[in-house]
């Protein structure tokens, strides 16, 4: 039938395209722009937190989610899809410190996550996620950063954004971005990039930055005076 291979999640259309997950991809594309970096004094984590409503709390808006001690994630897209996602990736990390007695590595979990996503691309009676997320963290590698797409793919990235206007964002990160940029001069960027890919100017209010250090591995969320600061 005309236009079947929409409906049909299993079906490859004869120019060898899966449009379910071509639709969720431009779902990912409308969502919230978040940038990732990684620097050899950490990551950076960054979001646009705007709620969609004055009287929404903005609490329950949230962009960067926490998934170990030395790792997390910045979703794009459904929160609904990322959030069953999350619970998968925090599980597994416990799983894996308690299996092994170390921290998981981010490209293993992004593996992790990639794979559960796939799934959700090959069976008839489901549709794929509509989320991507970066991953960013610091392991026995170093900082990482990667993301995670509704095809089940993943990449790793020294710098990256995803969401509404990314291409905007990417084009900044690739002229500014340094391999030796200390961590303070990287949370500049990644607030700097979310701006441009953003409709409005942002504020200390609207936007939120995860670091996770070298020198502590530990994920820690900057204060608004703190993101005050490297807006000035």
């Amino acid at each position: 039938m005309p236009r079947a291979y929409d409906r049909a999640i299993t079906i490859f259309s004869p120019e060898g395209r899966l449009y379910q997950v071509e639709y969720a991809l431009e779902l990912v594309k409308r969502g919230a722009p978040v940038v990732g970096i990684a620097c050899p004094e950490g990551a950076v984590l960054a979001a646009n937190e705007t709620p969609e409503s004055d009287l929404e709390d903005p609490e329950y808006f949230r962009k960067i989610y926490q998934l170990d001690d030395h790792v997390a994630s910045a979703i794009a897209g459904l929160s609904s899809d990322a959030r069953v996602l999350i619970d998968q990736a925090r599980v597994f990390c416990q799983s894996n410190k308690f299996l092994y007695d170390e921290p998981v590595d981010i490209e293993v979990l992004a593996r992790r996550l990639g794979d559960l996503a796939q799934v959700y691309t090959q069976h008839a009676g489901v549709r794929p996620f509509g989320v991507s997320m970066i991953i960013a963290g610091y392991d026995a590698t170093g900082s990482r950063v990667l993301t995670t797409d509704p095809s089940g793919a993943y990449r790793g990235f020294k710098a990256t954004a995803v969401g509404r206007k990314n291409e905007e964002a990417i084009r900044l990160l690739e002229e500014k971005y340094r391999g030796d940029m200390p961590l303070d001069e990287a949370v500049k960027l990644a607030i700097e990039a979310v701006n441009v890919a953003s409709d409005t100017p942002v504020t200390s209010k609207t936007v939120k930055v995860a670091v996770i250090p070298a020198d502590t591995k530990t994920f820690k969320r900057l204060t608004e005076e703190e993101v005050d600061k490297h807006l000035k």
